[in-house]
């Protein structure tokens, strides 16, 4: 095992780490800016350093990172998701100086974070994938000659893209060409690489994505899918695991494709093969993510298996102890990610001293987190400061567990989604499983809520204040 892992991240998912970490009697390196000087990861890693200058170029530095390593003793380094976790000059640096990457190998990431070159090498491996150009789109007039051979709408896709930055809907000649430009300066923007390609689009597929892991011995398997489709402008506000549209051969039949492309890639460690499931049941490869993702804890809650402890394992080289037919799902599980945003001003970001906070508990809840009361949320990060993972024996307790803890959940000081949440939990639609990608665009009403809380929010707001003042 290794003697001293860093965690080239901050916030919830590395102190994610950190705690799988001190189970497997690991010593921890956290790295921060001088924004997250007081942070909760900083204060349970054994050791840390600041990083800089400012509060990104730190998290983004890979030579400073790695040599920081170096000078240190660390032998791994977990980079989390986000910033450097799908970054292969980051992968291949710390191949180069010895350390090992806990992670897919830096070629993995290099093939599957080009989209062109993943939906080849998918199409080759006998993978479903959405009609598209075969390459990358050069001008406005090659996407007009295909959307038009194809037929809208079609969807303008970074090619190096991912999180819905770089992606345009295009419904028409003119806002093909409209969007054209705009979805290849995003892309070079976020992702240094301005080249996009073009599919054709699903109107309100279902996102359900497979979790993957594969170890160094050839071993792969999965662990089930979550539902991804709860979306806003192509970013997650709500997964589920398991899909409640998915029957048993439906999902048998994804689950063997999800494996299928996992081995094209030769990918290892965890990762997660993402597909679009249309209406008629047809399903196709969208991406691979090549990291951890932020909603992996729901998958350990059906399973009983920690990934990110089973990552640190497969990156030692232990073999994967898992086999396809040893995995249960147990139940239904739910995460709810909880911003730092204002949904009624378009989902504006909301930042500020963090002046009340209560976390609801129980059976079968969980929270992964970062903030506590006094806690400064920057303005420089993702607006995501607590998940809140709940599981019930039954789609229904799940449901009715969820708003229980979305009613007890108490975050002053900064506006957030939990009223927001809260309304959807109560929604006849969502709790029928009638949900899609455009679940959130056709539910105005979600925005009917009283954004001062109900009468428990308040009784709440104030038993918490009263045990802040006490010291309780």
């Amino acid at each position: 095992m290794f003697k001293k892992v860093l965690i080239a991240n901050r916030g919830e998912i590395a102190t994610r780490v950190i705690r799988a970490c001190k189970e497997l009697d690991i010593p921890t390196v956290a790295i921060y800016s001088e924004d997250d000087a007081t942070s909760l990861y900083v204060k349970k890693a054994d050791e840390s350093y600041m990083v800089g200058p400012g509060p990104i170029q730190g998290y983004l530095n890979i030579h400073r990172i790695v040599d920081l390593a170096t000078r240190i003793g660390v032998d791994a380094i977990h980079p989390g998701y986000g910033f450097l976790s799908e970054n292969p000059k980051f992968a291949e640096l710390c191949e180069e100086k010895g350390i090992t990457f806990i992670g897919p190998a830096s070629t993995t990431i290099t093939d599957m974070g080009d989209k062109v070159n993943a939906r080849r090498m998918m199409k080759a491996a006998g993978v479903p994938i959405l009609p598209g150009t075969e390459d990358s789109v050069k001008d406005a007039g090659e996407a007009v000659a295909f959307a038009e051979e194809m037929g809208y709408p079609v969807m303008i896709k970074a090619s190096g893209g991912g999180g819905g930055r770089g992606l345009r809907v295009a419904r028409n000649r003119g806002e093909l060409v409209d969007s054209f430009m705009t979805a290849k300066k995003e892309s070079a923007a976020a992702f240094g690489l301005s080249e996009v390609f073009l599919e054709k689009y699903l109107e309100r597929p279902h996102h359900i994505e497979f979790q993957i892991l594969a170890d160094n011995h050839g071993n792969i398997v999965h662990l089930g899918e979550r539902d991804c489709s709860i979306q806003r402008r192509h970013q997650k506000l709500i997964e589920i695991t398991p899909s409640l549209m998915l029957d048993e051969g439906l999902r048998a039949r994804m689950g063997a494709d999800a494996i299928k492309a996992a081995a094209a890639a030769n990918y290892t460690n965890a990762g997660t093969v993402e597909f679009l499931v249309d209406n008629k049941m047809n399903y196709y490869f969208l991406e691979m993510n090549t990291r951890i993702q932020v909603e992996h804890a729901i998958t350990e809650e059906t399973t009983g298996i920690d990934l990110v402890k089973k990552q640190i394992e497969i990156a030692a080289g232990a073999p994967l102890g898992i086999r396809q037919e040893d995995v249960r799902i147990n139940g239904y599980a739910m995460e709810c990610r909880i911003c730092a945003e204002d949904p009624k001003n378009n989902f504006f970001p909301s930042f500020g001293k963090v002046t009340a906070y209560y976390s609801p508990g129980g059976i079968g809840v969980r929270i992964d987190g970062a903030i506590y009361k006094d806690f400064i949320v920057p303005s420089h990060y993702d607006s995501l400061v607590v998940k809140l993972i709940v599981r019930g024996s039954t789609w229904e307790e799940t449901v009715a567990r969820t708003h229980r803890c979305l009613d007890e959940f108490v975050i002053r000081g900064v506006k957030t989604t939990i009223l927001f949440l809260k309304k959807i939990m109560k929604d006849p639609d969502f709790k029928a499983g009638g949900f899609d990608t455009g679940y959130i665009d056709r539910k105005p009403e979600l925005m009917d809520y009283d954004e001062y809380g109900e009468p428990t929010d308040v009784v709440a707001a104030i038993s918490a204040a009263i045990a802040a003042h006490h010291g309780f």
